[in-house]
């Protein structure tokens, strides 16, 4: 019952945050609200909506660790997983404007959240102050996109269709109708997916922040995951990307934000556990940094840079499972990822990155 439990909360969290995308876009469309905002705002949040329901259910049921590790996990899933396999089918091209604007805007989300966490956790007043930023974010974009080109406009209209003149959802009550519904799904998938999960760390022995970090995370992240790949199949490469750089930031300022308003309404403090504030905090902190040079090298995502974020992402999940139960192998592996793997790959991108630079001062 319990992995049926947990299918089916997964399963209503996708066609709940298919409906809720579904009807905002169209809502908006119908408004004449422009495709980049609804792109970047709208889309962008409906694919996080899992996220948030699980995270805000979590910290209602009381258990917060699900909630921080949902958000850490996703991030890092996002990044490593989605945008990996993404490349591995069609290197992905990235926006000048992603590297310039959007990528940092993810890394200082990712350092504002470190600087508040350092203290063990969130505030209410940390809660605000993220929720606010998120705020500020979506008016910056609204505004910034009145200088939109022509050529954005029709990308993301490409992508993002209105809703066809004389189609059942082209009117208000359908397009409303698909907004409750989404909401509706994420509400029930949520509840389901946080019961499941608490009880599978309960039968493994492992803990709710394993079970956040790693199957909560993919789980949530399944929107993100239809999303860039399917903008990477269809030849939409910088949607694919702009997909999970646009998430990771929302995650952070939107999920973590409601997360700690709703838990210092309740009198209670949403506690960063020991274990995400010594190792998971950093690896999503290192995530979001190594993005930069990947980016810029060559101003896309290789297969062969894919394929790392791959074969990084399973080396987490498998450090995760064998610090979770203490394999007398973990010494062995971290010291290998941290003294030659890391090294390694470190100095590869900078080499990449380096040639990609000098080529580009050559034409000029």
């Amino acid at each position: 019952m319990t992995v049926l439990m947990f299918i089916a909360g997964l399963a209503a969290l996708v066609v709940g945050a298919e409906l809720l995308v579904r009807g905002a876009s169209k809502l908006a469309f119908s408004f004449g609200i422009s495709p980049l905002v609804v792109g970047l705002t709208i889309v962008a949040f409906g694919t996080s909506a899992p996220e948030v329901a699980v995270s805000v259910g979590a910290v209602l049921d009381g258990n917060t660790e699900i909630a921080i590790g949902n958000v850490l996990g996703s991030n890092i899933f996002n990044v490593l997983f989605i945008l990996g396999v993404s490349a591995l089918i069609v290197p992905l091209v990235v926006n000048v404007q992603l590297i310039r604007q959007e990528v940092p805007i993810m890394i200082g989300a990712s350092l504002l959240l470190l600087a508040l966490a350092l203290d063990g956790g969130l505030s209410l007043f940390d809660g605000a102050l993220l929720f606010g930023l998120l705020v500020f974010y979506t008016v910056f974009l609204v505004v910034q996109s009145r200088r939109e080109t022509k050529a954005a406009k029709a990308e993301y209209a490409a992508e993002f269709e209105p809703a066809a003149p004389g189609g059942w959802d082209a009117k208000l009550p359908a397009q409303l109708l698909l907004i409750i519904g989404g909401l509706v799904f994420l509400v029930l998938g949520s509840e389901w997916l946080v019961n499941a999960s608490v009880l599978f760390a309960q039968a493994l022995g492992v803990s709710d922040l394993i079970i956040g970090l790693t199957i909560v995370a993919a789980g949530t992240s399944m929107p993100e995951v239809a999303t860039s790949i399917t903008a990477a199949i269809k030849g939409e490469r910088d949607i694919a990307v702009g997909n999970v750089v646009g998430s990771n930031t929302f995650n952070i300022l939107g999920c973590l934000g409601l997360s700690g308003i709703v838990a210092g309404t309740l009198g209670l403090d949403l506690t960063m556990p020991q274990a995400a504030l010594n190792f998971d905090i950093w690896v999503m902190l290192a995530v979001a940094l190594a993005c930069l040079p990947v980016f810029l090298s060559g101003r896309e995502i290789a297969r062969w840079e894919g394929g790392v974020f791959v074969l990084y992402y399973v080396a987490y999940v498998v450090y995760l499972i064998m610090a979770s139960q203490q394999h007398a192998a973990l010494a062995m592996f971290s010291s290998v990822m941290l003294w030659f793997v890391l090294p390694l790959t470190v100095l590869t991108l900078l080499i990449v990155l380096a040639r990609s630079l000098k080529a580009d001062k050559a034409r000029i």
